[in-house]
């Protein structure tokens, strides 16, 4: 299988690639240089990718034949996963170590949903329970919802991407997929596969372009029955007033805190915060941000923080030595430096970089900060991370729920009672003890609270979310 041919237009819709009277630039995230175009959809193209998604839903796929295809993508992309790598870290921006992480963590994305395709069942219903309806016996069936729309971002174009297709495909729903229009290649590769795998036309149908325009119009379409998107708390709060009656799964930002209790061991923590604050230019949902650090340790933790954060090297992202590589673009880099000077202005302290170079903004260490400071309270998505004095594990505690965001937060402690107290406390989708905030198996249950969006993601649920219950009742 040779991927990115020529004919692959970045427009797939019911098994065939499409042109258009317009075309997107695709650049290398690091230099600048163009990658690539592609055809960009318009409404027609939207109307034509809904009705090839119903057509093929009208034409189920057995169970055992999706997992079979979704095993078969796995295995083909195994085999083209330096390609899938280095594709990431051109269009995307994110170092290869991290991109290469990505691809394999996808692999297993698509495995845990092949294996899903065979689990989808309903249960039996002791209708004699209820009186006068002894002789009645029934079972429920969970069957597919219909078209999905999924809306993914940029930060991860490939496993991101998977954790929406492969579920859909999974549960039986045909699925139209809108990637981010910076990150759009990867997912041309990912149709190439799912082609090659075997994969019905219809089942899977590829869209680029603005999502103000081509995204609105696909989600309000009234033949998509769900849509599943991954991105920022305004663009899902408007997604979900303008999606009507569909079943709508929203995994939003977050502001990630993560407590380092005294008894904790800090050293091993600052390694891996360090870690989790800067990779991928901090350009993920549970990337580490405020970091709440027990008054006693506050010093010398702050110091061996910050020499973790001197260790990683910054700079081009197929270089596989890189650890922090650009921001997804200049103007967000150049957001991310002006929300640290605004910060610096009122009164922060800067312990660490600080510093901007085109697209690329170094790791930025800051501390002194206050809870209404954009670098605290808002979602800073870039490597820049607050570290923040506490006395008590009840004020840190307080501290960390002080936020809008809901989704992950990380505890380091060896006190087991504090850590069931964070666990009860913490107002989040998932709290991690004795790691940091971006920890992920692709297998749990990820989502959030308030601002953090709604409904789950992972395989197994992604599939109940995109599955809904029948019941069958037999009158004997």
């Amino acid at each position: 299988m040779r991927l990115l041919q020529d004919s692959a237009t970045g427009l797939y819709i019911n098994g065939r690639w499409q042109e258009s009277d317009f075309r997107i630039e695709v650049t290398n995230k690091y230099t600048g240089a163009v990658l690539r175009t592609v055809a960009a959809a318009n409404p027609a193209a939207i109307d034509d990718a809904v009705a090839a998604a119903q057509s093929a839903f009208r034409t189920p796929i057995p169970a055992h034949e999706r997992s079979a295809i979704l095993r078969r993508t796995a295995e083909l992309i195994r085999e083209h996963r330096g390609d899938f790598a280095r594709m990431i870290a051109q269009e995307g921006g994110k170092p290869l170590k991290d991109a290469s992480l990505e691809v394999n963590r996808a692999l297993e994305t698509l495995s845990l949903s092949a294996e899903e395709a065979r689990r989808i069942h309903g249960e039996t219903i002791p209708f004699d329970a209820a009186p006068g309806s002894e002789n009645r016996m029934g079972f429920t069936l969970r069957v597919p919802k219909g078209v999905v729309a999924a809306i993914a971002p940029f930060n991860f174009p490939i496993n991101l991407v998977v954790h929406k297709v492969g579920p859909a495909i999974a549960a039986g729903c045909p699925v139209i997929l809108k990637p981010a229009t910076t990150t759009p290649l990867t997912a041309v590769m990912l149709a190439e596969t799912l082609e090659a795998a075997g994969l019905p036309p219809g089942y899977f149908n590829l869209v680029v372009g603005p999502g103000g325009e081509i995204g609105d119009y696909l989600v309000q379409h009234p033949g998509i029955r769900m849509v599943t998107f991954t991105g920022s708390p305004p663009v899902g709060e408007h997604i979900r007033a303008i999606a009507g009656l569909k079943e709508v799964v929203l995994e939003l930002g977050n502001n990630s805190g993560n407590i380092v209790h005294s008894d904790a061991d800090w050293k091993t923590a600052a390694r891996i915060l360090a870690q989790k604050a800067y990779g991928s230019a901090g350009q993920f949902c549970i990337s580490v941000q405020r970091i709440f650090v027990h008054q006693p340790i506050f010093d010398a933790f702050s110091r061996a923080f910050l020499d973790e954060t001197a260790k990683l090297k910054v700079g081009d992202p197929l270089d596989p030595t890189v650890d922090v590589g650009p921001l997804i673009t200049e103007g967000e880099a150049a957001r991310v430096k002006d929300w640290v000077d605004e910060a610096l202005a009122e009164g922060a302290q800067l312990l660490g970089g600080g510093e901007r170079r085109g697209s690329v903004v170094l790791p930025t260490v800051l501390t002194d900060v206050r809870p209404d400071m954009k670098v605290v309270q808002q979602e800073v998505f870039g490597p820049v991370a607050s570290l923040i004095a506490y006395d008590t594990f009840e004020e840190a505690l307080e501290r960390l729920n002080d936020s809008a965001y809901g989704l992950q937060a990380g505890v380091f402690t060896n006190d087991v009672g504090r850590a069931w107290q964070a666990a009860r406390t913490i107002e989040c989708g998932g709290v991690i003890i004795n790691d940091s905030s971006a920890y992920r198996a692709d297998l749990m249950p990820y989502g959030g609270v308030r601002m953090s969006g709604i409904g789950r993601e992972g395989p197994r649920y992604a599939v109940e979310e995109m599955t809904e219950l029948r019941t069958v009742v037999f009158n004997l």
